[in-house]
Formats: structure tokens, C-alpha cells, sequence
């Protein structure tokens, strides 16, 4: 198939009417039906419906459309890639993050990459980790930065444990105690992470290995907002060591032991292709992601076992 009728195909599809995808892409309404019918032809499948009010996508043509665009995204970064290799850039490296790496593991270690390799284009995706795996699988991606799971599609190795800590105002009576019997936990009110988070996982499954139920303020999905809550007073939060490493230094927050609880640790990994080029660019990245618990403030050597 050529890469005038996958364009085509998703100018008609975002568009919903010949007419106006053939303005947007300067060639004629015959010329864009031709080509929206050579790739039906090709593919064996009609990809629209056609109607007096416009064209909506088949069931196949559903199907096709985010590999079609994923295409031509290719494509465009590719040439975009061409184009600032003329003009002295020396390559490409595409990371993968979750969330909470992005936000506070990347910012230093991309500062200390660009500084050794000025001339590299840097560009990072942040999805949950389900996704992240799937984008290195089909190369969409050099490589991602995610919590563990397993995967036969792609390689994983361990970088870091990243623990989760118990944190409050500096004038909470937890704060004033600096250590508490975790079933103290139970009067407290708690800040988690919503359902979805694998952070609620651990949290969860230390709750119940204990016999304890806490009471639970409010529910979110973003570490930053957890942060701005504890400050507030509206609850205690367990935060990941590496979010709060700079609001402990601080004073804004005050971490707390929990006498009674094992770590609370979740291991963090880089995720690689089982197969397939690695470009240049790859390698320091990897030097540097395998020094992340001497250069992140609270990032764990994984534990052993």
C-alpha cells in the first residue's frame, strides 16, 4: 500500500466527508476516491460507509485507522529525523515513562544525557505501563522506564526500588512523634492513590496483611495532588521515596516510620526489544539509568530476593 492512500484514508476519516479531506490535502475528490478505493481493494475490505451526509468508518476501517496513523507518524518523524540529520543532528532516542518517572527520575538524568549528547533528539511518551510494553514491542519506542510486570514480548531488567513512605505535615502528631505503630494508621486520615494505581495495590495489600482498615480521606491519581493535600492537612499520604525526596529536604513534608510494617517497595525497570537494531543513542541512556540509585535522591539498590 502507498503512503498517499494510508494519508488519504485518515484525512477522510478525521474529516467524516470527501470533499473536504481532498481540500485539505490539494488534489481532487476523484483523485482522493481513487486512492480510498485502491487501499479497499488491497486490504479486501470496505473502510467506509458512504451516505448523502459523509463517510463513517466501517468496522474494518476502525480497526485499521490507529495503525494508519501510527504510519504516518512514523513516516513524518522520519523525515523530520532526515532533515535535522542534515543540519548536524546525530540521532534519535525515544523513551517510554510511566507517570511518575517522568516527573521526577528523567528530568535529571535527560539533563545529564543532552549535556553529553547535545545533538541527539530527545523525545518522551508517558503511558501506564501496559501500554509502554506494547510501544517497545512494535518498535514504536527504543526503549521505557516503568514499574515491573511480566512480558514475553520484550526484555526487562531491574534499575531501582522505589519505596513508599509514609509522609505529613510538619505539624501532625505523627510528625511530633517521628515514628508510629503502622495500626495507628487506622485513626488517620489516609490520602491513597485511586483503584486503578498499582501504588493502591501495595498499599492495599499491606492493610490486609496487617488486619487493618484505614479510613481514606480521598482518592487520587496523581502524586503531585497527593503532595499539595498532605501540606494542606487534609490527611497523611504512602508516597513513593523518589517524589518526595525534594519535599522532605525541604520541610514541606515530614516522612514518618512505621513501626511493625515490612518496606513497602515496588521495583522499578527498564524494558527493552527481544530483537531489532539499537541505535547509538541507546547505550548512554542505559549508563545513566544504571546509575539511578547513586544520582535520584531515594531511589533503592533493588533488593536482593
Amino acid at each position: 500500500m502507498q503512503h498517499t492512500q494510508i494519508e488519504g484514508f485518515v484525512a477522510v476519516a478525521r474529516e467524516g466527508n470527501l470533499r473536504r479531506a481532498a481540500a485539505r490535502l490539494y488534489i481532487s475528490q476523484p483523485a482522493l476516491s481513487a486512492r480510498i478505493a485502491g487501499l479497499e481493494e488491497e486490504l479486501g475490505a470496505p473502510l467506509f460507509r458512504r451516505s448523502r451526509t459523509g463517510m463513517t468508518l466501517t468496522h474494518a476501517g476502525r480497526a485499521f485507522l490507529p495503525y494508519a496513523e501510527r504510519a504516518l507518524e512514523s513516516l513524518e518523524g522520519g523525515a523530520a529525523l532526515v532533515a535535522e540529520v542534515a543540519d548536524g543532528v546525530a540521532g534519535e532516542l525515544a523513551i517510554g515513562s510511566a507517570p511518575a518517572m517522568s516527573a521526577y527520575v528523567l528530568p535529571e538524568l535527560l539533563a545529564r544525557y543532552t549535556e553529553l549528547n547535545p545533538n541527539v533528539r530527545v523525545t518522551v511518551r508517558t503511558h501506564h505501563s501496559e501500554e509502554l510494553v506494547a510501544m517497545v514491542a512494535r518498535g514504536e519506542i527504543h526503549l521505557a522506564v516503568m514499574r515491573e510486570l511480566r512480558d514475553a514480548r520484550v526484555r526487562m531488567r531491574p534499575l531501582f526500588d522505589d519505596e513508599l513512605v509514609l509522609v505529613t505535615r510538619p505539624d501532625h502528631p505523627f510528625a511530633r512523634a517521628g515514628a508510629i505503630d503502622v495500626a495507628e494508621i487506622q485513626r488517620a486520615q489516609l490520602i491513597l492513590f485511586d483503584r486503578t494505581s498499582s501504588y493502591y495495590d501495595l498499599t492495599q495489600a499491606l492493610f490486609r496483611s496487617l488486619g487493618i482498615v484505614p479510613r481514606a480521606v480521598i482518592e487520587l491519581d496523581n502524586i503531585e495532588a497527593a503532595k499539595r493535600m498532605v501540606e494542606r492537612g487534609l490527611g497523611v499520604a504512602l508516597l513513593p521515596g523518589t517524589a518526595v525526596a525534594n519535599s522532605l529536604d525541604a520541610g514541606s513534608l515530614r516522612e514518618v516510620r512505621m513501626e511493625g510494617a515490612p518496606p513497602i517497595r515496588r521495583t522499578m525497570v527498564v524494558v527493552e526489544r527481544l530483537r531489532g537494531t539499537v541505535p547509538e543513542t541507546v547505550a548512554p541512556f542505559l549508563a545513566l539509568l544504571d546509575r539511578v540509585p547513586e544520582l535520584i535522591p531515594r531511589a533503592r539498590p533493588v533488593a536482593e530476593g
